[in-house]
């Protein structure tokens, strides 16, 4: 019988994570195109739910860390909302269950994403974009062990996956694709805590990764 493992527990490091499950990083900047200029513009009434936003970040953050709960309502809900993935073609799968499968089926690594983006075209359903959210003193890059495993866990391997890793104060983009090997591509990170401008440019990114998934002659 298989040995059951938590993947919280199997990947405490990326080395880990590269080696058990064949992944390696691609430093080609046409891999992951998505997160860089040229981003589709903003209306003035994102740019002002973006401040709006901001500020309530501001006013929460200023009484100390915020827990990963605070940090899905006060950052990644409202931006997952103001980039269109509540609406159609989109569906949201909150503390969604997987699975991966390593050592030729000796073990199975089991963990809860925080929140899945599908997208349902006839009768398959693609991932999307996985989110991770971190309580604030935790930093974003910790999360990416993990947070590669459960892309890993994709069962319809044709398109890549995005992911999105936030701990409130910062914002890091993820890239992977399984074909024709496993790869994978980080973004810089994006700092909303610091500056106005970073959490404008995440949520162009959100909507061109949307874009680039529903009409995919746009993806670069």
């Amino acid at each position: 019988m298989a040995k059951v493992i938590a993947i919280t527990e199997a990947f405490k490091t990326l080395a880990e994570v590269e080696t058990r499950l064949g992944l390696s990083r691609s430093e080609d900047t046409t891999f992951f195109s998505e997160w860089r200029a040229p981003l589709p513009s903003l209306s003035a009434v994102e740019s002002d739910r973006l401040e709006v936003m901001r500020q309530r970040l501001l006013y929460h953050r200023a009484d100390g860390d915020l827990l990963e709960g605070s940090v899905m309502l006060l950052v990644a809900s409202p931006l997952l909302e103001l980039a269109g993935f509540y609406d159609p073609p989109f569906k949201l799968k909150a503390e969604a269950a997987v699975e991966v499968v390593v050592d030729d089926g000796e073990e199975v690594l089991r963990g809860r994403i925080d929140a899945l983006i599908l997208q349902q075209s006839g009768q398959q359903t693609f991932w999307v974009l996985v989110l991770e959210a971190k309580k604030t003193t935790i930093s974003t890059r910790s999360a990416l062990p993990q947070a590669l495993a459960y892309m890993m866990a994709n069962t319809q391997p044709g398109l890549p996956t995005f992911g999105l890793l936030t701990n409130g104060d910062d914002v890091l983009f993820v890239k992977l694709a399984t074909q024709p090997i496993n790869q994978y591509s980080l973004s810089r990170v994006f700092s909303l805590y610091t500056l106005p401008e970073e959490l404008q440019v995440a949520l162009q990114i959100l909507k061109r990764i949307g874009g680039a998934i529903t009409a995919p002659d746009q993806a670069g």
